[in-house]
């Protein structure tokens, strides 16, 4: 029996002399080369006590040797569970507590305050350093450079990534072999990726975008990845001319449009970017492609799925559509309340089904029976609607819907005509508690660099295009939005800072 994931994604690399990763320092790592890593770490799981199943949670910065600990899992047969690496020791407890790994790698400078935690949850505790030291590696110097890869079939887990949790605690989503190894042969394909590409990776690889989109997709296809430890500007900059292909989330480009280093001369051997996470603004779509004659490719994905949708390579990539449902993805839109399919055109819950939809929550049946449904569909939690044409629109999150007087309104309307009012570099909307509405809507603000916003003069503004039911109670102005490390506007904050406006 084979081992699905391994097979497609790593197996291949012990023949190949290209090179697979460009570090940020110059140095490049061959496919070769990163094979006989992956075979070493891989016994040293094994002589840590790692068996068929076992989860293996890591926190630890973004390196070569970090991508080679997720395919040492698979290929040892384990549960790779990526944690966040701003989470706090408490924040780290729960999910040790909840996925009782075997081994937790994490950082030498953290291991002190983490042994406690780790111990806790009856996990052995190695470490691994961002320059590739530790006592995991060092106790995988020694290990062959050849391991024979645990069986594992399509049905078996590869990975737990655990969900945000702004609402409630985290759910481990159980990811398959076949769900993730679905998603990246579908996405290679659509995306037009070959072993000739070389992919400016500088997202984080404890997120689906970062290491089952990015990683997966340019392991898949044998091309190259220049290996960034994060966004940084500078480097971007730097490395772009050697790339051919960018995933990035919105920010990203926004940071570098402010930047007149980026232009049409820069990227102009560029084959494609991408964007997700976050919703990109359509200004910042106009923006991009008068800077640089390309359009940024915009798809819809989440922790429990991957990728669900996706603008065409080839055809009009619509701004403000995250584009159609990829090959072997059913899309339909329900009503929230009693699950039957919407008319085309009407806006509702988007769900889901498909070979990249996860099995379900680690150790949560009822959250599982809530989500996914017995006719294999999942509920995504994503309010959104199909246009005439097919594309894909998302309209908000279910949780930040607002119910005022007894009407629904979606935030993402609203934000829509806030963002094109003067002075507005862009806008979230909220609900807030009201003593006779029960919610109030409320407008908040983020200014253009060196520009004023007028409050009182958007709000009148708006009087004449929305509903009095849809329109802002208020307006607030900050300097930016609170956002979580993937650019997701963090609405539960603006909610708890703003609780009180309409109070007594």
């Amino acid at each position: 029996m084979a081992n699905l994931l391994f097979d497609a994604l790593f197996a291949p690399l012990g023949e190949n002399d290209r090179r697979l990763l460009i570090l940020p320092d110059g140095r490049e790592v061959t496919g070769r080369q990163f094979a006989a890593t992956i075979a070493r770490f891989a016994h040293a799981l094994v002589a840590a006590g790692v068996q068929p199943g076992d989860r293996v949670a890591v926190q630890i910065a973004k390196s070569a040797e970090a991508l080679a600990i997720y395919a040492a899992t698979v290929a040892a047969g384990a549960i790779f569970l990526p944690l966040n690496t701003g989470y706090t020791a408490e924040e780290v407890a729960y999910f040790l507590q909840n996925a009782t790994p075997r081994l937790f790698l994490c950082d030498g400078a953290k291991a002190a305050a983490l042994a406690p935690v780790a111990e806790a949850a009856g996990a052995r505790l190695m470490t691994l350093n961002a320059d590739g030291t530790g006592s995991f590696p060092a106790a995988a110097a020694a290990q062959p450079g050849q391991f024979a890869p645990v069986p594992r079939g399509a049905d078996d887990l590869a990975a737990f990534l655990y969900t945000s949790g702004t609402t409630g605690r985290s759910k481990g989503a159980m990811l398959s072999h076949a769900n993730l190894l679905s998603n990246a042969e579908v996405l290679a394909r659509e995306w037009r990726f070959t072993a000739d590409d070389v992919l400016l990776h500088a997202l984080p690889i404890f997120h689906t975008h970062g290491l089952f989109v990015a990683s997966n997709v340019s392991l898949l296809t044998g091309g190259a990845m220049i290996f960034l430890p994060g966004f940084d500007r500078d480097q971007v900059i730097r490395w772009l001319p050697q790339a051919t292909a960018m995933m990035g989330v919105p920010t990203f480009y926004t940071r570098l449009l402010d930047d007149p280093r980026f232009d049409r001369q820069l990227v102009e051997h560029m084959r494609l970017f991408t964007s997700g996470s976050a919703p990109l603004l359509a200004e910042t779509h106009a923006l991009f492609e008068a800077r640089t004659g390309h359009r940024i490719l915009e798809r819809y994905g989440m922790t429990e799925t991957n990728m669900n949708t996706s603008n065409p390579y080839d055809g009009e990539r619509r701004a403000g559509t995250v584009g159609f449902a990829l090959p072997g993805v059913e899309l339909k839109i329900t009503d929230p309340a009693t699950g039957e399919t919407l008319p085309q055109g009407e806006a509702g819950m988007i769900e889901v089904r498909g070979p990249n939809v996860f099995k379900g929550y680690w150790q949560m049946p009822e959250k599982t029976r809530e989500e996914l449904r017995d006719d294999g569909f999942f509920i995504t939690g994503d309010i959104g609607e199909v246009d005439a044409d097919g594309y894909v629109s998302i309209v908000g999150r279910a949780k930040d819907l607002i119910i005022t007087g007894g009407y629904n309104v979606y935030p993402k309307e609203i934000e829509l005509i806030l963002d094109e009012q003067p002075g507005v570099l862009e806008s979230a909307v909220i609900g807030l508690p009201h003593p006779d509405f029960g919610e109030a809507v409320f407008g908040v603000l983020v200014a253009r660099k060196g520009e004023s916003v007028d409050a009182d003069a958007i709000l009148a503004a708006l009087s004449g295009r929305l509903a009095k039911f849809k329109q802002p109670k208020g307006l607030a102005v900050v300097e930016d939005l609170p956002r979580n490390t993937m650019g997701k506007v963090q609405k539960n904050l603006l909610r708890d800072q703003f609780r009180d406006r309409f109070a007594g």
